[in-house]
């Protein structure tokens, strides 16, 4: 998150030059085991507990964090996919909502590219 901050302020301050909006994404893979589909258990002494997460394993937790790294616009795109060992030779994986898609996350992509093309033709 503070790598998309700091991006945010470079930006906001040219210190990239005149161009256009960057594409900030964050993509996590992460293993698809039982430890990561298992519930966390929630335990904190200062401060609650949000409902949301009570009772989610890391992975529903890491959708959640997703879906909030778009929603707080500190990423342009954020993907969250979970893929088994076994995988390694098939690439077969799960997306673990619509929003954190891999599908999303590339499809934002396409459409950032996109509009950067087309203003960028003569």
């Amino acid at each position: 998150m503070g790598t998309a901050h700091d991006i945010w302020t470079a930006y906001r301050e040219n210190a990239f030059g005149k161009y256009p909006k960057p594409f900030v994404a964050w993509l996590m893979v992460v293993e698809d085991a039982p430890k990561s589909r298992a519930t966390v258990r929630d335990k904190s002494l200062h401060l609650p507990v949000f409902p949301e997460f009570l009772g989610a394993s890391y992975l529903k937790r890491y959708d959640i964090l997703c879906q909030r790294l778009v929603q707080e616009q500190l990423y342009t795109a954020a993907s969250v996919i979970a893929t088994p060992k076994e995988a390694i030779t098939t690439g077969a994986y799960e997306d673990l909502s619509p929003l954190t898609s891999l599908k999303n996350f590339i499809t934002s992509f396409a459409g950032h590219i996109a509009m950067e093309a087309a203003s960028s033709a003569p």
